[in-house]
């Protein structure tokens, strides 16, 4: 077997993102003729798994030669301006409508990047901290846009000498797919498929997942790996946002639906002209408040533009439907009290327009927050459908008296019955399969579920975040990562618990029966902390 300059086997993967977590997806391919890469993901969720985007890549970006694209999800793309900054030169290839969604996507996300180093270091100059700067810029991620190659599916295409690429419809969200890899190796071609996230089928806007057989290495998400979800059709998915809505209108108040940007938003929006156009739901007033989600929504109106009922208006155009795109008309919005459908992002409520709005509506009783998407350990969403009290909202604290609902019917991943069926579907795999892509707990109960099918549990490898696996023949072999920046992420992190812990106090000394207890209390604390009273 032959060693290339790394140390390393003729093929090998090594799991930079979504190993242990959900988010930051990046797999080093490492082959004869070079390195490649699969998604360069940004890491999400808590503040502790997002210092992981502020430090160095844990490979030499300017090794890399060509990087393929799952779909254009952050978690999976949002990187790519910063691989660009350290080194990178090479093409992205990905589908066309990847390719569209990118072209507002990124430079949102550097744009994001900019307006949340700029708060934050007017804080640290306040404190006499030093300022930061952000991961790339605006600027950054618009220059990397031209080096996006738009590709078609099902069709091999050459990525560079003796590698080609086969991109399957994964039907996740507008343009995702699987990618097949065919690489050269010591016994002739290898075939790896990376499965990309699969959609739960039976979706608005896509067919069912599918993908080739036979692979000779297979890695799979498990984001529901240990989660079946009841069997709900589309009809029925919908009736069950009328209930929702018909219901939170009635408490009087707005309702908010954290939303994620693509594809999310766009289900929503049809569901909700649908219901709209069948009476099911009275024709309030919607106000979609992301410009990134407008800017994508136009995207999915030129792929999709017979998707609606034949004689019925597009879906993303109705008299009712208001687009907020400038920050004053966003903050004009916090003046509805009453009756209004209000969709802004992001969908876990960790950034974005919908922060300001959940401090300017957590309190009322009758205001509504419905969650319908994935909430990441540690996030606000998640805090939110663990039912806290209080939260800290741009360093304010805010009581929790909405109604907090969730809806998980509209998620864009394959429960555990779904992930079984399409892994089963490309069997045999005549070396193994990798567990990516969830929460530790589902990536084992996938390992469970496919053991449980009779696939030999050798052959399924659950791998920690940066580790390597080189592959030789039918057999997977674990090198320890030199350096590894953390096995998994922690379901809470210090931010978190720091901002519970000023709550409880602050909540603790209200509590008090009178001033005297209130200061003894706080000579308490002092002395806990070893300060002067």
């Amino acid at each position: 077997m032959s060693v290339d300059k790394h140390g390393s086997a003729d093929l090998s993967i090594t799991f930079h993102g979504a190993a242990g977590a959900v988010t930051g997806s990046c797999f080093l391919v490492r082959h004869q003729g070079g390195a490649l890469l699969v998604d360069c993901g940004m890491f999400q969720g808590s503040k502790s798994v997002q210092e992981l985007n502020y430090r160095d890549f844990p490979f030499d970006p300017a090794d890399i030669s060509v990087l393929l694209l799952t779909h254009a999800h952050i978690d999976h793309s949002g990187l790519i301006p910063k691989l660009y900054r350290h080194g990178f030169t090479g093409r992205i290839i990905a589908t066309s409508g990847t390719a569209d969604l990118l072209t507002f996507m990124l430079p949102d996300s550097g744009f994001i990047q900019e307006t949340e180093v700029r708060r934050l270091n007017r804080r640290n100059r306040q404190r006499g901290s030093r300022e930061v700067q952000p991961i790339y810029t605006r600027a950054d991620a618009e220059q990397v846009l031209s080096r996006i190659q738009p590709v078609d599916r099902d069709v091999w295409i050459d990525v560079e000498h003796g590698v080609r690429a086969r991109f399957w419809d994964a039907g996740h969200i507008l343009g995702s797919s699987s990618i097949e890899l065919e690489l050269p190796g010591a016994d002739g071609p290898v075939r790896l498929l990376f499965s990309g996230d699969i959609g739960p089928g039976d979706k608005p806007f896509h067919p069912d997942p599918h993908g080739p057989a036979r692979p000779d290495w297979l890695v799979v998400e498990s984001t529901y790996g240990g989660r079946d979800r009841p069997i709900v059709t589309a009809d029925e998915r919908r009736a069950m946002l009328g209930a929702e809505l018909t219901a939170a209108l009635a408490r009087g108040g707005p309702v908010l639906i954290p939303a994620f940007a693509v594809e999310r938003t766009q289900e929503l929006l049809y569901d909700l002209d649908r219901l709209f156009d069948e009476g099911a739901l009275r024709p309030v007033s919607v106000f979609l408040d992301s410009p990134l989600a407008i800017n994508v929504t136009g995207v999915f109106d030129r792929h999709l533009p017979d998707i609606n009922e034949k004689g019925t208006p597009p879906p993303f155009s109705r008299g009712n439907l208001h687009l907020t795109e400038d920050v004053e008309a966003s903050k004009r919005l916090n003046r509805i009290t009453g009756e209004a459908i209000i969709i802004a992002a992001s969908g876990m409520c960790e950034a974005g327009r919908i922060r300001h709005h959940l401090k300017n509506n957590l309190w009322r009783q009758s205001a509504t927050v419905l969650l319908v998407g994935y909430q990441a350990p540690a996030t606000l969403g998640r805090l939110l459908q663990e039912g806290v009290s209080r939260v800290r909202i741009h360093g304010e604290e805010v009581q929790v008296r909405a109604k907090i609902r969730t809806l998980d019917t509209y998620s864009g991943h394959a429960d555990r019955s779904g992930l079984l069926r399409w892994t089963l579907d490309r069997l045999p795999v005549a070396g193994g399969i990798f567990v990516v892509h969830g929460e530790e707990q589902e990536r084992l109960a996938l390992k469970k579920g496919l053991e449980a099918t009779g696939i030999d549990g050798a052959k399924v490898h659950v791998p920690e975040l940066d580790s390597t696996w080189e592959l030789t023949g039918r057999r997977a072999r674990r090198t320890d990562p030199t350096a590894p920046r953390r096995a998994a992420p922690p379901a809470r992190d210090w931010h978190n618990d720091y901002a519970a812990t000023m709550l409880a106090l602050s909540e603790k000394v209200r509590g008090e029966k009178d001033d005297a207890a209130r200061t003894e209390l706080l000579a308490r604390v002092k002395a806990a902390l070893g300060m002067a009273t």
